[in-house]
């Protein structure tokens, strides 16, 4: 990032006390760093701080009233590659969400020329809000990146979602960034996401515990370097918009399959991440079912195998990655699965690694090339994760 102009925005909230280490990150990497903080923020760091590790002043107010001039927030706006805005709070969050523009900091969002990447940090029960989750997908629809809340203690005494980012991870996004290319302009792309559900009745399922997170941030890092994509996905919390995403939503594995069919022939590169259901009921009871007998039984049927489909109409031209999650035999079975469907390389993970698998921020992963080597990675954040599994595919995919 050496030479790179970051203006970091503050807002008034706890973890701002992170926000000195981040600096000092940001500086040993050689970026150069101004700061603007709302007045609340003081009230967390101290503006002295701030301007001593950044080398800069601090801007807060529109007014300077020790020398009388004005903070043009035009200016600033034009300054930076980038306008990284943490800690971001609720409040301030609903202010960028819906325009309002009170403060400098809000102003200079409104005038701002560059990308702009937010970290919201806030109480778990504020982070869990459906407005916060509104405020933030109207944020991700006018383009901005989010650096996702971490789960852990929080300032309340309470364990959960809420956490700023750690430094390290914010650092790891922006060095991301400025490491991408345009890769992929020109490139469809597509990708499966999350569980399927197969309905036993009208209130009960048969699925897995996959959050989809693995391919919605894979989805992330593509559009970043200029992928058209089709994200086909199951249920799932994760949420994604963008100019170039085409986000299919299905239940079941039937649903997940006809979307794949209908478009895979359009696609160069396809990502299957999602977790099916390898069974489904043979019927479904069109009402809830009555808890009578002692027993019950469900006569299962095996589901189609998206995969596979996908590797038997595979065209020359196409490049097709799987995934596969094992227990035991981890490589055998992921080298046994990329050879019957056809792949040209497959993700491999295994509930074995502690921090690998369903509903975790972090993952660890082999890929199968497509000359059969192995290559290991350390346990990582899924975002890092996403961003190796990119690389790997734009090096191969001649």
């Amino acid at each position: 990032m050496k030479g790179k102009r970051i203006l970091l925005g503050i807002t008034g909230g706890i973890a701002a006390y992170k926000i000195a280490f981040l600096i000092r990150l940001l500086k040993k990497e050689e970026a150069e760093v101004r700061c603007i903080m709302t007045p609340a923020s003081c009230d967390f760091i101290s503006p002295l701080t701030i301007s001593t590790l950044s080398e800069n002043p601090v801007y807060i107010d529109f007014w300077n009233q020790t020398n009388g001039e004005w903070t043009n927030h035009v200016d600033l706006g034009m300054w930076p590659d980038i306008f990284l805005i943490a800690p971001l709070t609720a409040n301030s969050l609903a202010k960028l969400a819906h325009g309002y523009c009170d403060n400098l900091l809000t102003a200079t969002y409104l005038s701002a020329k560059c990308e702009v990447i937010v970290a919201p940090a806030m109480d778990l029960d504020m982070y869990a809000h459906p407005t916060t989750f509104l405020n933030l997908e109207i944020l991700q629809s006018h383009g901005v990146k989010i650096i996702p809340a971490e789960e852990g203690e929080l300032a309340s005494g309470l364990v959960g979602k809420g956490r700023l980012a750690e430094p390290e991870t914010i650092v790891d996004v922006l060095k991301t960034h400025f490491q991408k290319k345009n890769d992929f302009i020109g490139k469809k792309v597509l990708i499966t996401a999350g569980p399927t559900y197969e309905h036993i009745d009208p209130v009960r399922f048969i699925g897995n515990h996959s959050s989809g997170k693995m391919g919605f941030d894979i989805a992330r890092c593509l559009l970043d370097q200029g992928a058209e994509i089709i994200l086909v996905s199951g249920p799932t919390k994760e949420t994604l918009h963008h100019p170039k995403l085409n986000l299919i939503k299905v239940i079941s594995a039937d649903e997940m399959l006809e979307s794949v069919q209908q478009n895979w022939s359009n696609c160069t590169i396809g990502i299957f991440c999602a977790a099916v259901a390898d069974y489904k009921p043979v019927m479904m009871s069109e009402q809830k079912i009555k808890k009578s007998d002692e027993s019950f039984m469900i006569e299962l049927v095996k589901n189609p195998d998206i995969l596979e489909w996908a590797g038997q109409h595979k065209a020359n031209n196409q490049f097709l990655v799987g995934f596969a999650l094992e227990t035991q035999n981890a490589r055998q079975y992921a080298m046994n699965k990329k050879v019957k469907k056809n792949l040209d390389a497959i993700i491999l993970n295994t509930l074995e690694d502690e921090g690998a698998g369903f509903g975790l921020t972090t993952n660890k992963i082999e890929i199968i090339t497509p000359n059969n080597l192995f290559l290991s990675f350390p346990m990582k954040n899924k975002t890092e994760v996403a961003s190796d599994i990119v690389s790997f595919i734009f090096e191969n995919l001649d």
